[in-house]
């Protein structure tokens, strides 16, 4: 069985919701250690252990320095116990910037990896969710880096959606080759290249085309994928608020929208912000599953089982393979260029 510690400090809604998400994902078979206020969660069934972890630091303005001058957090506990051997799988559902610290502190990046990226499987209508990476641990990146989650995001794809070969898109503001900054030019020469092999690389794609079925996997850096994904949640919310405000605002639209029921709540269900679980961590030596803050329990219990789906998948295991066939991890010369673990101060968002 696999063992997932969980942050329980930071969300929105509270421990207490953290804790009934741990207490639904035990029901399902996964072991978890909970970490956060022993008080405020109360006595948990079997299958889930409570470690008192009162302090958060979800909400520190330098979440590197948080981590490494605050060992009780809640979070660090958490991470710890996963380098320690304790839990195969890390969970967070307070602050990105704090995870991605504390992975990096306690988990370590994998060999050869430049940077870890976070990746999320956004919910699309009618289709298989498309993996967007990355979502926001990296304001600026370097060509290969981009390069690397390419890889990174195919390869979980494959271990974790069974898509065997998955259509892998560069975003930019056009489809033509020479679109783009002169960094994206340039991963998309090298994707197009020797250091796209083993790839199903298919180009850049715009904006308007993430959400259109056309691509698996879409690559970016850190600031343009939180904008990305920040707008895509935007606008998912603001039009299933106008359907709701157009089948109330008169008879007729209620006699509509009472027909239309059954539909909209497919409709609702299959976007779901909480059903993929939260944006994976990727590029880590473990598995780490970053939980969106205002998730209920339904959204916690989701992403403690795709974590310990992701264990027993060898998600980690997998991208490191699919990242040496392609030769696209870093040599070790090119380490002493490479940020250190000061890293997550590059954060974009912090929930």
């Amino acid at each position: 069985m696999v063992t997932v510690a969980v942050d329980a400090c930071g969300a929105d809604l509270g421990p207490s919701e953290v804790a009934a998400g741990a207490v639904q994902a035990a029901a399902s078979g996964v072991g978890v250690l909970l970490f956060g206020p022993a008080a405020e969660i109360g006595p948990m069934p079997a299958g889930v252990e409570v470690i008192d972890a009162p302090v958060s630091i979800a909400k520190a303005a330098d979440p590197a320095f948080a981590v490494r001058s605050t060992p009780e957090a809640s979070i660090v506990q958490a991470a710890r116990a996963v380098a320690d051997g304790r839990a195969q799988a890390l969970v967070s559902g307070g602050s990105t910037g704090s995870a991605l610290a504390a992975g990096l502190f306690n988990l370590k990046r994998d060999r050869g990896i430049y940077r870890p990226a976070l990746a999320l499987p956004v919910p699309i209508p009618g289709a298989k969710p498309v993996v967007l990476l990355d979502v926001g641990a990296n304001v600026t990146c370097r060509p290969e880096h981009i390069v690397q989650f390419a890889h990174m995001g195919s390869a979980f794809v494959q271990a974790v959606m069974g898509i065997q070969s998955p259509r892998v898109a560069l975003l930019s503001n056009g489809e033509e080759p020479a679109k783009g900054t002169p960094e994206l030019i340039e991963v998309h020469e090298r994707l197009a290249g020797e250091a796209g092999t083993g790839l199903n690389f298919i180009g850049n794609i715009e904006g308007t085309q993430v959400t259109d079925n056309v691509a698996d996997v879409v690559v970016m850096d850190g600031f343009t994928g939180n904008i990305t994904l920040k707008l895509i949640e935007g606008v998912s919310g603001r039009t299933m608020r106008a359907i709701r405000d157009a089948a109330l605002g008169s008879a007729r639209g209620k006699l509509g929208g009472w027909l239309l029921a059954p539909s909209i709540r497919r409709l609702r269900e299959e976007i779901d912000p909480e059903r993929p679980g939260g944006a994976y961590m990727l590029g880590l030596r473990q598995v780490g599953v970053v939980a969106h803050g205002r998730f209920t329990r339904r959204g916690f219990a989701r992403a403690i089982e795709v974590a310990a789906h992701a264990v027993d998948e060898d998600v980690i295991g997998r991208t490191r393979a699919a990242l040496e066939a392609a030769g696209a991890l870093r040599s070790p010369s090119a380490g002493a260029a490479v940020q250190g673990p000061s890293e997550p101060a590059a954060t974009v968002f912090g929930s």
